[in-house]
């Protein structure tokens, strides 16, 4: 069984459920970025031992938290020493406004997968496009990159929708089944 890690930085509470969705879905332990941008006791031995990593952090201002760039530039000891390099990468954001630049944040994860030499795992799954897709359908934004979700700015995490949820848990098993066949190869 692959070992999948998910890392995540969350701010008010909802990627720390869309993390939990995720982690649910790969079969992964979490490993939560601190406010002051840092991993806990052992996290970076982890992340060494995973064959998947899932990057994950709310979108301001256009891009990750501050405290994920934190753990991203931390991320350039392994870098050095190409220790992630094959690795599968895969990530997920929120934020408040249905389109809220989500795209420029999976794009960042996306860049740091590469510069760490990493195949990159996107959604996988068909849009809910159509005149009767409603929010608690499954990929309601027509996402690829990544796992999305819409986090209301006056909804607390307990409120996020299920569409986004079931959304990440299908995720993470899409990067659960990824990681199976690529440990095959």
């Amino acid at each position: 069984m692959p070992q999948i890690a998910v890392v995540y930085h969350s701010g008010y509470g909802h990627t720390q459920r869309q993390a939990q969705a995720v982690a649910v879905g790969a079969g992964a332990q979490l490993i939560a970025i601190d406010a002051d941008g840092n991993l806990p006791e052992g996290a970076w031995e982890q992340l060494a031992a995973a064959d998947a990593i899932v990057f994950g952090s709310p979108t301001y201002m256009g891009g990750p938290s501050w405290q994920f760039k934190k753990f991203a530039d931390a991320s350039s000891k392994p870098w050095f020493s190409s220790a992630w390099k094959d690795k599968l990468f895969a990530g997920f954001t929120n934020s408040a406004s249905t389109m809220g630049d989500k795209n420029s944040t999976l794009h960042y994860f996306f860049t740091l997968a590469m510069q760490h030499g990493g195949v990159w795992v996107g959604t996988g799954m068909m849009p809910s496009n159509t005149k009767s897709a409603t929010r608690d359908d499954l990929n309601w934004m027509g996402v690829w990159g990544g796992a999305a979700a819409v986090s209301p700015s006056d909804a607390s995490a307990a409120e996020m929708f299920p569409g986004d949820l079931r959304f990440a848990t299908e995720f993470g098993k899409r990067v659960a089944q990824t990681a199976e066949r690529w440990a095959r190869r």
